[in-house]
């Protein structure tokens, strides 16, 4: 190993300003094929919806059941829509459990639920049960095994293990020419930081691969993805500060068992009921901890310092408040659930408004936006509270001077370039004389400016690896957003669906106040970068959100938090 690093660090210098020459145009030229080979599968995939049972009437007539949880009732949002006068706008709730069975409830409407003549609130169904939603009457028919069986196999397949080796082994080459870089640039200062970086990560991503083999699951696109930003990550701190990059490895590394952990919960959805609860609890106890015992900087109160770590407990909240806003199951339409969800997530934003954090509270109020809509489906109630989230804007900039400094230099920068604006225009500047294709790595001068591996990291990377690589990178996150979305037509459960949907949010918001604050477009708020920004409780968060987005992931073989089919019914793992 030590005559490995020696021959690289002991490299003429003319054969260094090739080599950096070259991964100027070769990088942009590989991380492009790695993501059109990754992003196009998440694009293309066919989203014919699956049939789990039939609701046959009375007079023949059949509505096919394509999710898990499906909301029975005269309104066109609802799943299943029955349109008959007497039936209510959101009537019902049916649901299917892991073990095939299904429930019947019932959701506040007027004239109720009946099973079998008798009026109930949730009710098991047995075959051949008469159920009756305002005076219609039905009957649950569902699929068989063998037709659950075909069903899987009719699902758009999943990468191959060859296409997932590949993908993995193309950033693996990137990797490599990203540590080459900063060893020929840095001579021996921080190689061994360097090499253990980059290396860490491509250790944990064929270790991932390898795992994922053994439970055959062969879909690796949207880990490598996140993988590919982990890198450019390094790559900042490698840049800025390379004492930081076994630090950022080993939050990479609970990242990712925060990822498999909330998989695995995912995959028994009553086990996800019960979790719901340590979730709730662990959300709104991390911010009252920060609230009691929290060290404030540069304004907000929203770290908790033990010793020489540091950790920002809102990043773990937002795992936390989308399992809870997605783990509606079959009260998802319950104004009492709806009611003690709202509750929840005032409690939530109140304590961030506490810690005068609102770029954070923003992030929160908006997945709870998303969640709501997909709740209810009303544009009236979101309008509603895009009013109150305007009036409570004003409030806070009369109230909280740290959040009105940050609007008073917005769009104004250049004013006081030496004052309120230094950071982001020299930002600018930097990012400017990167161009499209970047200084090289290690070459920039943004090493100088203070959180230049956080807050304004996309600067960092405009300005070495170029523009290009920047608009791969914010497109890494659409697509994982758009992916979602496209899963959510065929989802098998809400909890999935609002999940994946909601998670992705909470990704693209921060890309969108991240990137946007950055170039002086909206007002900065020091909210991160997704897996790219230096920071360990950011790191764990993105990989915790990017479980639910690969719950959502319906294609044969590809989510680990769905179980496999054989002959007989569902496998049991």
């Amino acid at each position: 190993m030590n005559i490995f690093l020696a021959s690289i660090l002991d490299a003429p210098e003319q054969y260094v300003n090739v080599f950096m020459g070259l991964l100027r145009w070769v990088a942009p030229v590989l991380v492009f094929v790695l993501l059109l080979r990754c992003i196009m599968p998440l694009m293309t995939f066919r989203r014919e919806p699956e049939i789990w049972a039939w609701l046959r009437f009375s007079d023949d007539k059949q509505l096919p059941v394509t999710h898990w949880e499906n909301v029975i009732g005269r309104s066109k949002n609802s799943d299943i829509v029955i349109d008959f006068p007497t039936v209510s706008r959101n009537h019902a709730v049916l649901t299917r459990y892991d073990d095939g069975s299904w429930t019947i409830s019932d959701v506040g409407a007027k004239d109720g639920v009946r099973v079998n003549g008798k009026r109930v609130r949730i009710r098991a169904l047995k075959p051949e049960d008469v159920i009756c939603i305002g005076g219609v009457e039905m009957v649950l028919q569902p699929i068989s095994a063998k037709q659950e069986q075909k069903l899987a196999q009719l699902r758009t397949k999943g990468a191959t293990v060859f296409s997932s080796f590949f993908n993995v082994l193309l950033l693996s080459v990137f990797q490599i020419l990203c540590a080459m870089a900063f060893l020929l640039g840095n001579g021996t200062e921080n190689a061994v930081n360097v090499f253990l970086g980059f290396g860490g990560i491509m250790a944990s991503q064929w270790l991932l691969l390898l795992f994922y083999i053994c439970i055959r699951r062969t879909s690796f696109e949207v880990e490598t993805v996140a993988f590919f930003l982990c890198t450019m990550g390094m790559a900042v701190i490698a840049t800025i500060d390379p004492a930081e990059t076994l630090k950022q490895l080993i939050a990479m590394i609970l990242g990712i068992a925060l990822f498999l952990m909330v998989g695995w919960s995912l995959r028994d959805l009553e086990r996800a009921k019960t979790f719901r609860y340590v979730a709730a609890a662990c959300g709104i106890g991390f911010l009252l901890i920060t609230l009691v015992f929290g060290t404030t900087y540069y304004g907000a109160k929203n770290w908790l310092v033990i010793g020489s770590l540091s950790l920002q407990p809102s990043e773990l909240t937002k795992v936390c408040f989308v399992f809870v806003g997605a783990s509606a199951m079959d009260r998802i339409m319950t104004k009492r659930n709806l009611i003690l969800f709202i509750g929840y997530s005032i409690a939530i934003c109140g304590c961030l408004a506490l810690m005068n954090d609102f770029g954070t509270a923003l992030i929160f109020f908006t997945t709870f936006l998303v969640i709501a809509y997909m709740r209810s489906g009303s544009i009236g109630t979101i309008a509603l509270a895009l009013t109150a989230l305007g009036f409570a804007g004003v409030v806070a900039l009369r109230i909280a001077p740290h959040a009105l400094q940050r609007f008073s230099s917005w769009r104004h920068i250049w004013e006081v370039p030496f004052d309120a604006g230094y950071q982001q225009t020299k930002a600018l500047m930097c990012m400017a004389s990167g161009g499209f294709m970047g200084l090289g790595p290690g070459r920039g001068w943004m090493k100088n400016l203070f959180a230049a591996d956080s807050d304004v990291a996309i600067a960092t990377v405009t300005e070495e690896w170029g523009l290009i690589m920047l608009v791969m990178i914010v497109l890494c996150i659409v697509a994982l957003a758009v992916f979602a979305v496209r899963s959510a037509s065929v989802g098998r459960s809400s909890f999935y669906t609002i999940g994946a949907c909601t998670a992705a949010s909470v990704l693209l918001v921060q890309v969108i106040l991240n990137t946007l604050g950055t170039v002086d477009i909206l007002p900065l708020t020091g909210v991160t970068f997704p897996f790219l920004s230096n920071g360990g409780s950011s790191m764990i968060c993105a990989w915790g959100l990017l479980a639910f987005i690969k719950a959502a992931d319906t294609r044969q073989n590809a989510s680990f938090a769905v179980r496999l089919v054989k002959k007989g019914g569902l496998e049991d793992e």
